[in-house]
């Protein structure tokens, strides 16, 4: 495993590299290798956490059989391909057949993907499939839309486009009449 100060010593190699001939060591540069590491700490936090612990304090559901939707959850990733940011807003939605979850454990579980070196749509399938394996609902919908950096500041530079991908489960998969009711729930206007 590497160690802090060689995770630092990579840092001070890449900004000699960007610096080219100027100084890499110069007063501004000086700390931004620890900066950079102790920021990465936080941006990447997903990597030591886990779902199953995350969704393993449930509620009973007293017979509540509709949809659970937060929608607009805010996140922040980081695209592995380029180390560009990318963010965007989840909607997140399942239907309990005995337990519910704390709605705050769905806003963490996107977190718990987003914060890890990603692409947007391994993050959709992974928080799906979190939500089956440990809620078992009748259905499971994951949809995000986000704006990413990798388009926006090099390659093609398209400052609007924004990726939509979705993942969905049981009763959202197999009966249009769920995801036509979830569509319009998504679509209902911010308080």
């Amino acid at each position: 495993m590497t160690t802090k100060d060689e995770a630092m010593t990579a840092v001070r190699t890449l900004l000699a590299y960007l610096e080219g001939e100027g100084n890499a060591n110069r007063e501004g540069l000086e700390a931004t290798p620890q900066r950079v590491i102790d920021s990465w700490g936080e941006v990447f936090s997903g990597y030591g956490q886990s779902a199953a612990e995350l969704l393993n304090a449930t509620f009973n559901g007293e017979g509540y059989d509709g949809i659970v939707l937060l929608r607009n959850i805010e996140f922040h990733s980081t695209c592995e391909h380029h180390l560009q940011p990318f963010r965007g807003r989840a909607h997140v939605a399942y239907i309990p057949v005995e337990r519910i979850v704390g709605i705050s454990k769905l806003a963490r579980l996107v977190d718990l993907h987003a914060r890890r070196l990603q692409n947007q749509e391994r993050i959709t399938k992974s928080v799906a499939d979190d939500l089956e394996t440990h809620l078992h609902p009748l259905g499971a919908a994951v949809i995000l839309e986000a704006s990413h950096g990798c388009m926006q500041c090099r390659g093609v530079a398209k400052q609007e486009a924004i990726m939509t991908t979705s993942a969905m489960r049981g009763v959202f998969f197999d009966k249009s009449e769920a995801r036509s009711e979830l569509m319009q729930l998504i679509q209902q206007p911010v308080l």
